[in-house]
């Protein structure tokens, strides 16, 4: 099962949120968190904070255990630009292009096969309760 978020208009450039986004890609939850709450970066904040939402997010909507979940697939894209020009000398300006970055965070299990290993062996327990009752 995956869990896709997005954080769209984030008013940092993509180049420096790629280095932050970089640091926890393919990681579990809990070691990511623990590296974006240390870094000292500006983007590392807004990452944490989709991340944490990701989690929120698995736990409460798909019942799944945080332990077993990790960070699959991170991207960081280009997001619109504000451009502004600040005046120089003899009426000439220079441009300045305030960059902002969208992304994209996946979430994935760890082992998506123990569910269905731990429901098998719950209803082979039942049975056999019941046919040792019967007998």
């Amino acid at each position: 099962m995956q869990i896709k978020v997005k954080l769209s208009n984030l008013r940092t450039a993509p180049r420096k949120a790629r280095l932050v986004v970089d640091l926890v890609r393919g990681k579990r939850v809990a070691e990511a968190q623990s590296i974006l709450l240390f870094t000292a970066n500006k983007s590392a904040g807004p990452v944490l904070k989709l991340l944490n939402s990701a989690v929120a997010s698995a736990k409460n909507d798909l019942k799944l255990d945080e332990s077993n979940l990790y960070i699959s697939a991170i991207t960081v894209d280009e997001g619109p630009k504000l451009k502004r020009w600040h005046p120089m000398s003899r009426g000439r300006a220079f441009p300045i292009i305030k960059r902002s970055s969208h992304i994209v965070l996946t979430l994935s299990e760890l082992n998506p096969a123990e569910k269905k290993a731990v429901k098998k062996t719950i209803k082979k327990a039942v049975k056999l309760k019941a046919k040792v009752k019967k007998s």
